[in-house]
């Protein structure tokens, strides 16, 4: 890991494999959105219990789904900021924290939709609820750590911290169907032994998370190079991209 990023961690190299890769990234992510939306809401069979409302899976799960993963990603971009010095890896940090409350809210409204006709009620404090809600205050207070410390070593170490330390909620979310009596259905997707799931439902949520992914993905590299910019805007090679893009 050390030697990829010593061999392709220079900024001036991430920006160009960022630039380069961004746009295919983007291309596949919509390309699969609409494979998966096609599958989901044409394919897909009404459930025999909840009818045609069950659809908003598609959006709902990939969401939550993402939420987790970008933590997780944060997290450990973070750690190696902290450890090794990284500072691509601090940019990847800062550059995941939107899009990880972006899809926690997404993920947490959605829910609401989907509650409402299936509970009776738009919120419950429930085990899972409440904690992808924390997840949300978690991913917030990380970009309010970083907006308020001018000196981004710092900051990056601050924020770094308490990505780690948020890494305890990761778990609860994941498990708290299991450890506690909760109103949230239980694990379906990840029971590869006796799935509870139809495969005509299953694919179209599978294609839409892979579409979230290279979505995830695309943006990512786009912030990342605009970070890159904020941090190398007084070296050379980042004068020399202006002057190129003004005469342009």
């Amino acid at each position: 890991m050390l030697e990829f990023f010593d061999k392709y961690g220079s900024p001036k190299t991430a920006y160009n494999t960022a630039r380069a890769l961004a746009p295919w990234f983007g291309w596949i992510s919509i390309i699969l959105f609409l494979a998966g939306l096609a599958g989901g809401l044409v394919y897909a069979p009404p459930d025999y219990e909840q009818g045609e409302s069950f659809r908003i899976i598609y959006v709902h799960v990939p969401s939550a789904w993402m939420s987790l993963f970008i933590y997780i990603v944060m997290a450990g971009a973070g750690a190696m900021s902290l450890i090794w010095k990284v500072k691509l890896t601090d940019a990847i940090a800062r550059s995941c924290a939107p899009l990880g409350a972006s899809f926690t809210f997404l993920a947490l409204a959605t829910g609401s939709l989907w509650g409402k006709p299936m509970w009776g009620t738009w919120w419950v404090w429930d085990a899972r609820l409440t904690s992808e809600l924390i997840l949300l205050f978690l991913y917030l207070g990380y970009m309010a750590l970083q907006s308020s410390i001018d000196d981004r070593r710092m900051a990056a170490r601050a924020g770094a911290i308490l990505s780690l330390v948020g890494l305890v909620n990761i778990p609860i979310i994941h498990f708290s169907v299991e450890w506690w009596s909760t109103l949230h259905q239980g694990p379906t997707v990840s029971k590869f032994d006796a799935p509870s799931i139809d495969i005509r439902m299953l694919v179209p949520m599978l294609i839409m998370s892979i579409a979230c992914m290279f979505y995830f993905a695309s943006v990512l590299l786009v912030r990342t190079r605009c970070e890159i910019l904020q941090r190398e805007r007084n070296t050379a090679w980042v004068q020399e991209l202006v002057s190129k893009s003004e005469v342009k």
